[in-house]
């Protein structure tokens, strides 16, 4: 699903593609901090007048929901969420980016501001002819519910989670 805000067009239009997080996103758990990335992307783009959310369909870093609460039950018993994935046949991360590319490309969008701390996202955006011209930082304020799980997203996943860390990380011009 793609949501518009304002123009698009005249200039690289912040963009965040968010996977869908019933959990966090509906139910507000405390495990992750999808719910608190899709709220600060919503503020950002209504305070720049335009924008571009892409929600996709891929629950659980894409391995769906059942399997995602069966790695809730993992963690529990001291796994973190790369390992859980791994535990139950997965990859610890099994989304891919390719779709909302196409989407932006059937928009007219060539350039993008995106906003994200997964450097999977910009690599996957570029790969298919978007070019990103700016990173906008997607880090929140960590809480003690969840901060294992974004040390985890940083020193395995290689996410930028420090906000000085995610500030430093601009594109620009090449």
């Amino acid at each position: 699903m793609a949501l518009v805000m304002g123009d698009v067009s005249s200039a690289p239009p912040i963009v965040r593609i968010h996977s869908q997080c019933l959990t966090g996103d509906v139910f507000g758990s405390l495990r992750c901090d999808c719910r608190l990335q899709l709220e600060l992307a919503l503020r950002t783009i209504a305070d720049a007048g335009a924008g571009i959310l892409l929600y996709e369909q891929q629950e659980g870093r894409g391995i769906g929901l059942m399997p995602k609460l069966q790695a809730y039950a993992l963690q529990d018993k001291g796994l973190d969420t790369v390992e859980a994935n791994e535990e139950l046949g997965f990859k610890a991360d099994c989304r891919a980016f390719e779709l909302p590319a196409e989407v932006l490309k059937l928009m007219g969008i060539v350039e993008v501001r995106l906003m994200t701390n997964n450097p999977e996202k910009v690599a996957a955006l570029e790969s298919a002819g978007i070019r990103v011209v700016e990173r906008i930082s997607s880090a929140v304020e960590s809480q003690e519910s969840f901060e294992k799980y974004l040390q985890v997203k940083r020193d395995k996943m290689g996410h930028l989670t420090d906000e000085v860390e995610a500030k430093s990380a601009t594109f620009g011009a090449r």
